[in-house]
């Protein structure tokens, strides 16, 4: 016994509490969203905080609605009927598990939360994708904030730089940090690499999922075609120019910036005969895509 407590003890000391790791995992969406509570944030970064709020981001599991209506059709029209195998009939069968289909990149948080959580976020997908509005603001309640990519998305190469610390705030450089929980900062050494945001916008398909799914891929198409075309911008140096904001292609000014349409026209007539139609013009169009990626996603 005293031999196990102490293999217990060195272990507890060599491996780092990673963000969450202490908390009682979550047995509602709204409890998972008081885990993840962002709101201190503000009060030192209100612009960047304004900024988010406005993004996709901060309502991931709603999207477009895109978003939304396809986590719902993967439940009703995937889990419990194409996917005979998953041993799903019914909304109370569903496990976090089966849910990363969707949330390893729009909720990846759902790792300290409880099939409970799972289920309530299943049931609000269908519902608000049928128009419930309720059932929507419920899923407002969550989604990618500053936690995950300043905590739980900053580090990667786990035996290189370790799990990501409790209390800590990653960004780009160290020091203290004005916040009542998270009071230290440290640097991330990938917070301006394109890898940070690969991890969601992928290479797809996601083999580690029980269910592979072909989804985000933006990554991949960024590592295999554009980088070995010569392009070496970063996704941050295309998406942050308006800041935590971090507009896609439905944005209409990131759309000029990625896509450019040139149009060649000639207008011309000619005398016919009789049952000949009449050519005004010829019109030829060339688009070209000036994205670091496929346009769209997905």
């Amino acid at each position: 016994m005293r031999v196990l407590k102490l293999i217990l003890a060195v272990l507890f000391i060599a491996v780092p509490l990673t963000a969450f790791a202490a908390e009682k995992k979550a047995n509602s969406i709204d409890d998972l969203a008081k885990m993840y509570d962002v709101s201190s944030c503000k009060t030192c970064h209100a612009k960047i905080f304004e900024e988010w709020e406005k993004s996709y981001h901060a309502t991931s599991l709603v999207g477009s609605p895109r978003t939304m209506a396809t986590i719902a059709s993967a439940v009703k029209d995937g889990m419990m009927k194409e996917w005979t195998k998953s041993g799903i009939k019914k909304i109370e069968d569903i496990k976090v598990e089966h849910m990363m289909s969707c949330l390893k990149c729009h909720l990846p948080q759902i790792k300290d939360a409880t099939d409970a959580v799972a289920q309530e976020i299943a049931k609000a997908a269908i519902d608000g994708a049928a128009g419930d509005e309720a059932a929507q603001a419920k899923l407002k309640k969550v989604g990618i904030n500053c936690l995950v990519c300043h905590n739980q998305k900053a580090l990667i190469h786990k035996w290189t730089d370790g799990e990501p610390e409790a209390n800590v705030i990653y960004g780009n450089k160290e020091g203290a940090h004005a916040d009542a929980k998270f009071k230290a900062m440290k640097k991330s050494p990938i917070m301006k690499e394109s890898i940070l945001c690969g991890q969601c916008h992928g290479l797809g398909p996601n083999f580690d999922l029980t269910e592979p799914t072909q989804c985000a891929t933006l990554y991949g198409s960024y590592l295999h075609a554009y980088v070995p075309a010569g392009g070496n911008k970063t996704c941050q140096e295309c998406h942050m120019d308006k800041g935590h904001f971090m507009p896609g292609y439905r944005d209409p000014d990131q759309a000029k910036k990625a896509v450019t349409v040139e149009v060649d026209s000639t207008g011309y007539y000619f005398l016919p005969k009789a049952g000949d139609s009449i050519p005004t013009a010829k019109v030829t169009v060339k688009m070209m895509n000036k994205a670091g990626h496929r346009i769209p996603d997905g």
